[in-house]
């Protein structure tokens, strides 16, 4: 009798954890279950939300429920994000998000917000700083708009307080020993639009966003705040080579709420590492001069701490924390 008690312990353990595996693998292999969406927390048009759009429709193939984009703004950033960390932590929410993860806490603009509240799954691009005014402005180089700049307060467009193209200006301003006067906007779209419209006098954004207006002879590219000249545009001049030590970047990502199970986590990151090579996405972030920085979830996930480190000693030098 003992004998077969023990015998039906050992099987119903067994059959327990055969049980528990199945429902691993059925977890793994059931995403999705409904419609997903990716939140852009910037606005329709600029450089996050046109690399998102274009990743997503490269990973559509995998959604038969549907995945969408959806675009929350506010806050440089802050107000999408939040809402994606808070999200049900299933793998109906996935977020793009960008370095102001790791800036916005640091100015007192966070919201709350703070990079573990994010599981990363992949960083899909980089991007640098370019110094932009419009084609009719009478400043043909850096050095003639920072002396200008000198005598007269220069409004410079950029997403938001505390967001990154707010301290490329703010970090080229401590460089020229100039202070500009910051305009912040929900994304780089109608940082762009305001200054086609005279509104302002400079734009920080990447060059990727403003690149098509340049070709459309709109405006005109002053400097990047790259460590070296950037590949697509060889005769820009970088900031650092003209006198100005200043090199800032953004880069682009997907993340997930930290309690999102592992499974959906694997099989989101298998998705879009996929959706990443795909040919639409390369032919896409090659014609708009975005640069292609992949990084895997364990190598993102160091660089968020990082560049978590990084910007918070930068923020503190540029004096930009809120009060």
């Amino acid at each position: 009798m003992k004998k077969l008690l023990v015998l039906l312990v050992l099987l119903s353990l067994v059959l327990g954890s055969a049980f528990a595996q199945g429902t691993a693998e059925t977890a793994t292999v059931s995403y999705p279950t409904g419609p997903v969406s990716v939140i852009v927390p910037y606005s329709a048009g600029g450089g996050t939300d046109l690399v998102a759009r274009a990743l997503v429709d490269a990973a559509k193939g995998s959604f038969p429920k549907n995945i969408s984009v959806e675009n929350r703004t506010g806050g440089g950033g802050a107000v999408g994000m939040s809402y994606g960390a808070n999200a049900k932590p299933d793998g109906s929410v996935i977020t793009m998000i960008t370095v102001e993860l790791v800036t916005l806490p640091h100015t007192g603009t966070g919201a709350g917000l703070y990079y573990d509240q994010f599981k990363p799954i992949m960083m899909v691009n980089s991007a640098y700083s370019a110094v932009t005014v419009q084609a009719n402005s009478p400043y043909n180089t850096l050095k003639e708009f920072l002396d200008a700049a000198k005598t007269k307060t220069m409004r410079v467009g950029n997403s938001g307080v505390g967001a990154i193209w707010h301290l490329a200006a703010a970090g080229l301003g401590k460089a020229a020993n100039v202070t500009f006067n910051h305009i912040p906007f929900d994304g780089a779209a109608p940082a762009i639009t305001s200054l086609l419209g005279g509104h302002i006098d400079a734009i920080t954004v990447s060059y990727s966003e403003v690149a098509s207006q340049v070709a459309a002879g709109n405006m005109k590219v002053l400097a990047v705040l790259a460590p070296e000249r950037i590949a697509a545009t060889p005769n820009i001049p970088t900031a650092k080579e003209l006198g100005y030590d200043v090199a800032i970047g953004t880069w682009r990502g997907l993340g997930v709420p930290k309690d999102t199970p592992q499974p959906i986590v694997d099989k989101i990151t298998s998705i879009f590492t996929e959706a990443a090579k795909a040919e639409s996405f390369v032919k896409f972030m090659n014609g708009s001069n975005n640069i292609i920085d992949i990084l895997d979830s364990a190598a993102y996930g160091k660089k968020l701490a990082a560049d978590n480190e990084l910007f918070k000693a930068l923020i503190t030098e540029l004096g930009l924390k809120q009060q």
